[in-house]
């Protein structure tokens, strides 16, 4: 952790006891980013700062602050008097209160850091709340002041290490009205079935095998441009021809694709679960089960009476036939009672 540069020092505050402590990013961006070009010629596209008063190019160093008033009047607001706001969260964590971790609603989760011990004084006290942490299996609910404006911020334990996650504020979060579906729909039975056995087949992952897969294809892509060499094509996307997808034969796809991708048979797999997976049917199929409905012509109609008619003289002459001989082990059901 000595390595990173901490963006904000200050102290926790739990009661009566402070925390000398480093705040640090917890994440990083990997994103490829891009420049801006002027594409007749490849030059660079800039931004430029300039005063609207002297129509000129500013440095970094004579840009401040201001709050534009109603009637545009510019306020102009420093560092110091941030710095001097009379709020205890300017240069410090206050914690508020301990709560289980379920009641956080992972709507308002916002960036993440990790809090460092600043100074050897601070490891005793940073260690006695990162064990209250664990052993209560609770998560630490704080206030702190950053960048400018009071945030809300969510104590947790990472390994070793206290974590915490900014927080947005309740009234930061838009309520879901008018975002789910506004048409009655029933869910049948066997569709949650399909549905249950396709998340039972996906099962879980280990997230840290995951990778950004648009991120390597992009560097490949650069690679190829800057070696004068044919960039690789996007193999070409399937289409539905505008069909309307029916929704269990696409769950029972799901299912059987899944199950060959983790090596399953998916048909051996499907009799041991309540979600039954048969094949369908496709196009041609239905068409010849829909011809082999209608009455035949001619001749074969003839051959099919034929047909019927010898079958019958065949069972009434079979019928026949037992009659005059039956078994003889067959015994009359008095005489088997009287026995």
């Amino acid at each position: 952790m000595s390595n990173v540069r901490s963006i904000w020092n200050g102290a926790i505050s739990f009661g009566l006891v402070s925390i000398p402590i480093k705040l640090v990013n917890a994440t990083e961006n990997h994103a490829i980013s891009f420049r801006q070009i002027h594409t007749e010629d490849g030059g660079r596209i800039r931004y430029r700062k300039v005063c609207e008063v002297e129509e000129r190019e500013v440095t970094s160093s004579e840009i401040g602050k201001a709050y534009e008033d109603a009637d545009g009047t510019m306020i102009p607001i420093t560092d110091e008097d941030l710095a001097s706001l009379p709020i205890p969260t300017a240069r410090t964590i206050e914690i508020v209160a301990f709560v289980p971790a379920d009641r956080i609603d992972p709507l308002q989760m916002d960036t993440a850091y990790y809090l460092s011990a600043n100074g050897v004084p601070a490891a005793k006290p940073y260690t006695l709340l990162r064990e209250a942490l664990k052993r209560s299996q609770k998560v630490a609910i704080a206030k702190f002041a950053l960048r400018g404006r009071e945030r809300l911020g969510m104590l947790r334990v990472v390994d070793d290490v206290i974590a915490m996650h900014g927080l947005l504020w309740p009234d930061e979060i838009r309520t879901p009205e008018s975002v789910a579906p506004d048409t009655s729909v029933t869910v049948r039975d066997k569709e949650l079935d399909l549905a249950d056995a396709l998340m039972d087949t996906l099962g879980e992952v280990d997230l840290a095998e995951l990778h950004d897969d648009y991120r390597e294809a992009v560097e490949e892509m650069i690679a190829a441009k800057a070696s004068g060499e044919a960039a690789p094509s996007a193999p070409a996307a399937e289409r539905s021809g505008g069909k309307v997808i029916d929704l269990m034969s696409a769950l029972e796809n799901s299912v059987r694709q899944a199950r060959v991708a983790r090596g399953e048979d998916a048909d051996a797999a499907s009799a041991g679960d309540g979600a039954e997976v048969k094949p369908l049917r496709k196009g041609p199929a239905r068409k010849t089960s829909a011809t082999s409905s209608k009455p035949a012509s001619g001749k074969k109609k003839t051959a099919a009476k034929k047909t019927t008619t010898k079958a019958t003289a065949g069972s009434k002459k079979t019928a026949t036939k037992k009659t005059a001989n039956p078994p003889a082990k067959k015994t009359p059901a008095k005489k088997r009672a009287s026995a």
